[in-house]
């Protein structure tokens, strides 16, 4: 007998809501309720100064679920907003101040690998970057955070859900040498990730501290484009070694490129360097080359902040193609020439972790 959504939130309106306001459901206390199979998850947002009030609530709810006909595994997460947030600060250049942040345990760096805006390839960079780095003996780990644009399962040829042995622990999924955990991975392809910001914020500190890493040497955060919630949360709340910069040299991708580096200057993580990707396209027919994005100018920007240019790495039908097929150029063709900019770049990486 399949589970319906209607019969879980039957149960869950069977709980009154401490604050007075009817049941959690009709309160609007349970949200992104998600059914795949006998698999039920939804999270519980609440006040975080109520948590206490609402553990017990938690629980109730995960067993009423769990015995319902059909039911299989429960996954119920408390996440917090505040009750009275405070007014936005609107001061420009006001520095942002890291809030306590924290070893991920087992995980000797972290390495995120961000962009100022979507479409320059930077998920295809952090996917082909974690291989290169395991096919140099580096134990590495890739958490996919574009919550809302997941493609590092596909990218990296993982389907399946992961397990939990406990309900709270996450099991990691592992291809190509690398450990790896996306939210793609706990919804259906074509399932929209709907959540505001503290939601946002409460799955990535599960991805980053309730997962079972184990012992990496390299944790690799592709990031989501731009300089919001998600970078904020990775920088204040995980001990951040160091950032790649990805851009194309279009002068657009560049503006956007350089909003993001502010960011990280801002929250006090280094710039590890820059890489220029979709840098040249060579015809495969008659070889000429072409800049179709311009050339140079992620090169020029590295030179201005004094960081290093660690890669150009070109335009080319096979770096796609690898991607959509689940193994990236450089485990589909370690040796061929597109994929040799992604392994200096590992070298460069790797050299910095026995340094």
């Amino acid at each position: 007998m399949a589970l319906e959504r209607d019969a879980v939130l039957a149960a869950l309106k069977t709980i009154p809501d401490p604050s007075g306001q009817g049941d959690i459901v009709a309160s609007g206390v349970v949200r992104a309720l998600n059914i795949d199979g006998d698999a039920v998850r939804f999270v519980m947002e609440i006040d975080p100064a109520k948590a206490d009030a609402y553990e017990p609530l938690r629980a109730k709810a995960e067993d009423l679920v769990k015995a319902l006909p059909g039911a299989g595994s429960v996954s119920v997460v408390l996440t917090g907003h505040s009750a009275q947030p405070a007014p936005p600060d609107l001061k420009l250049g006001k520095k942002a101040a890291p809030a306590g942040p924290e070893k991920i345990p087992g995980v000797d760096r972290i390495i995120a690998v961000a962009s100022g805006k979507g479409g320059v390839g930077k998920s295809t960079v952090s996917a082909n970057l974690a291989c290169a780095l395991a096919a140099l003996g580096v134990r590495v780990g890739l958490l996919d955070a574009d919550v809302y644009g997941p493609s590092q399962p596909r990218m990296l040829g993982v389907s399946g859900r992961p397990a939990s042995p406990d309900g709270k622990t996450i099991l990691p999924m592992r291809n190509h040498g690398v450990t790896m955990m996306s939210i793609g991975l706990m919804t259906n392809d074509d399932q929209a990730v709907v959540w505001r910001g503290p939601m946002l914020m409460g799955a990535l500190q599960q991805m980053m501290m309730q997962v079972q890493w184990g012992a990496l040497d390299v944790l690799l955060v592709d990031l989501p484009p731009g300089t919001g919630d998600v970078q904020m949360t990775l920088a204040q709340k995980a001990q951040v070694d160091g950032a790649v910069i990805v851009s194309t040299p279009q002068d657009v991708a560049l503006i956007d490129a350089r909003k993001g580096i502010d960011m990280f200057n801002q929250l006090n993580v280094p710039i590890l360097g820059m890489i220029e990707n979709m840098s040249t396209h060579i015809c495969s027919n008659c070889g000429h080359e072409e800049h179709v994005f311009g050339h140079g100018g992620v090169a020029a920007e590295a030179a201005k902040l004094g960081v290093p240019l660690l890669a150009e790495i070109p335009l080319h039908l096979d770096i796609r193609l690898a991607a959509d097929g689940g193994a990236p150029i450089v485990v589909s063709k370690p040796d061929s020439a597109q994929a040799q900019a992604f392994h200096d770049v590992a070298k460069v990486i790797a050299a910095k972790e026995t340094a």
